[in-house]
């Protein structure tokens, strides 16, 4: 199946087509007909499978055809950071402005950003309700609201501020919920907020990626660095790995470093210009290893990833 087969406008197909997309993914076949219908929908599918054209792409129609606004919610910076330089690629042309609200950022400036009026904003929960706050976001005029990576937002903690943003968002609203998994959190908030949801599952929840080969290793703590030692001789493509602090993961940063490797570190203690840094080192390769607390879990768009390593239990 290709773009033109599944309802999109000749104005959008063209810009697809500019930005080098060709064949949708089975997340884009199926959820963009029933969006651009303007239903609700429930998508569960995993990271990686193309969910932000998914929702971009009708998102964008609506936008244009209704000269109404949206409102993108995500669990982190970085994502929120990528999903605006996805749109961006497709609605620049087209004259669709887009602001990005996350934490670690200028307040001011977005406060700026947000005077001019974008037609799409996109944000981390927090961030937003910070805006709401000081009265420098309006969302009156939302008439599609995104939650991607939803059961991740409810991890982190961020239910009370999903509740609000959906009690302050207009009620007659397009509602585009994706998440990997299906917690009962989630099905509460299709039940209390999205009118007749349409459910779209491209894998069963929670189902590993295709194409991976899973090993486990059973040591004690104090026999992790030395395996991570010889495991790290055994690939020479690039490696992530998964600590579950943050202290965690700047010490053993440090001792990867000390191995004489090119290693990162991704996580909440840093600032979101080492934040930035640390993650385009890793897709240019200037850093081989990146050391990240699960903030990194979702959303990274780094081809060739050759390992991907938990160090402690996820």
């Amino acid at each position: 199946m290709t773009f033109n087969e599944l309802g999109i406008s000749d104005v959008i197909l063209g810009t697809i087509q500019a930005a080098g997309f060709v064949t949708p993914t089975p997340i884009q076949v199926q959820a963009i007909p029933i969006a651009l219908q303007g239903k609700d929908i429930i998508g569960i599918a995993q990271t990686g499978t193309g969910k932000t054209l998914a929702f971009g792409i009708p998102l964008l129609e609506r936008v244009l055809a209704t000269k109404g606004h949206a409102l993108i919610v995500l669990p982190t910076r970085e994502l929120a950071i990528q999903v605006d330089e996805s749109l961006r690629r497709i609605g620049r042309s087209l004259g669709v402005r887009t602001a990005v609200i996350i934490g670690g950022a200028s307040m001011s400036l977005q406060t700026r950003d947000l005077r001019i009026n974008p037609q799409v904003v996109i944000g981390t929960p927090g961030r937003i309700i910070d805006h709401l706050e000081h009265r420098s976001l309006n969302l009156n005029q939302v008439t599609t609201l995104v939650l991607d990576e939803a059961d991740r937002m409810l991890d982190l903690g961020f239910a009370p501020q999903i509740r609000r943003i959906l009690e302050v968002v207009p009620k007659n609203r397009q509602t585009l919920l994706f998440s990997a998994t299906m917690p009962p959190d989630i099905v509460k908030i299709a039940q209390t907020y999205m009118q007749l949801p349409l459910r779209v599952e491209i894998a069963p929840s929670g189902t590993a990626a295709d194409k991976v080969t899973q090993e486990l290793f059973i040591v004690g703590k104090e026999q992790k660095p030395a395996l991570l030692g010889e495991i790290l001789k055994q690939y020479q493509g690039t490696v992530l790995v998964f600590t579950r602090t943050k202290h965690g993961a700047k010490k053993l940063t440090r001792i990867v470093a000390g191995m004489g490797h090119t290693v990162a570190e991704i996580h909440g203690n840093r600032s979101l210009p080492q934040r930035r840094e640390a993650l385009g080192g890793f897709k240019n390769g200037k850093y081989r290893i990146l050391i990240a607390t699960d903030i990194a879990a979702r959303g990274i768009d780094v081809t060739g990833i050759e390992l991907v390593t938990n160090y402690d239990l996820p």
